[in-house]
């Protein structure tokens, strides 16, 4: 899963958004540096990290990728997910739209970044200001997105090409995602993510 994903998940289990989000930016036991909730949704992120690498989808979906792109398949399948829940927004959460949650984890995350690692504050303050999680549903910006992360991380040029095995086998994925994404959302609503 990647940011919208994890927030929507929190935001239904009633975790700490700032927690979900800041994971990726944490090493440790995050008990020790964060309040217990953050912490509590450091470790929900987590969890739902492992959970989805290992879930029957997700594992099917990876095949369809090249064998040059293979290795990088996970990453992209988690950008891949946020593609979908985004342009099929109103079908998991029609109570309130992508921009409007999108705002409102904005303003739930924004007064917890002092103090947080430089470089989550840096993501946080390009990820709202150029609108992402709405920008995920356009195809055109996934390509973007995984552009930019291979330019950043040079050991992953892969996820630059992977893009076309995201569009080559789209509704494939499509139909993927939305096997197992309710799942998740039950377990999300239960709290036992």
């Amino acid at each position: 899963m990647n940011f919208l994903a994890h927030l929507h998940l929190a935001h239904l289990a009633e975790s700490s958004l700032p927690g979900n989000l800041l994971a990726d930016f944490v090493r440790g036991n995050p008990y020790e540096h964060w309040p217990t909730p953050v912490a509590d949704g450091i470790l929900m992120h987590r969890r739902l990290d492992a959970m989805t690498d290992n879930l029957p989808e997700v594992q099917e979906a990876r095949p369809l990728f090249r064998p040059e792109t293979r290795r990088v398949a996970p990453i992209t399948l988690d950008v891949v997910w946020d593609h979908f829940l985004a342009r099929h927004w109103h079908r998991f959460s029609p109570e309130v739209t992508l921009a409007d949650f999108s705002r409102f984890a904005e303003q739930s995350i924004m007064p917890s970044l002092p103090g947080t690692p430089e470089s989550f504050q840096a993501l946080n303050a390009v990820m709202w200001r150029e609108r992402w999680l709405e920008r995920y549903a356009e195809p055109a910006y996934m390509a973007r997105v995984l552009d930019g992360m291979a330019r950043r991380r040079p050991r992953l040029a892969a996820l630059r090409d992977s893009c076309q095995d995201f569009l080559d086998h789209y509704t494939r994925l499509e139909a993927l995602f939305f096997r197992f994404y309710p799942r998740l959302m039950a377990l999300a609503r239960s709290k036992t993510l």
